[in-house]
């Protein structure tokens, strides 16, 4: 396993027959292993209902993730999503709203199963 060198606790979300590892903030331990059932579940954990934007922002961050090797700045969500959305949803206050665990940068990167960085408070 891939593990989160950060991680100072190891819990275990149930996604269908399997257990996946996260850290003690809900964060994947190994990035392979996500889907969008571990999206799902941890939402739920989470008490999110995903929406079609939901998706839309959990899809980019994994994109982004694995075109540029980083996560996504808030400030490049923010002009992506500006561009597709329009500025009353495409701006940060909106994404913070849908995002309510910690905006894009937290609670969206842990959906998109991007681990959080050692800088991340």
């Amino acid at each position: 396993m891939k593990t989160n060198p950060f991680a100072i606790r190891t819990d275990y979300l149930s996604v269908g027959d399997a257990l996946i590892a996260t850290d003690q903030e809900g964060y994947i331990q190994d990035m392979d292993e996500w889907s969008e059932g571990f999206a799902i579940a941890l939402a739920e954990k989470e008490n999110l209902v995903l929406t079609d934007e939901h998706w839309e922002v959990i899809h980019y961050i994994r994109d982004y993730y694995h075109e540029h090797h980083v996560q996504a700045q808030v400030r490049d969500m923010i002009k992506h999503f500006k561009k597709v959305w329009g500025s009353e949803h495409g701006n940060n206050r909106y994404l913070h709203d849908i995002f309510p665990m910690g905006g894009p940068q937290k609670q969206g990167n842990r959906l998109a199963g991007i681990r959080k960085t050692k800088g991340e408070h």
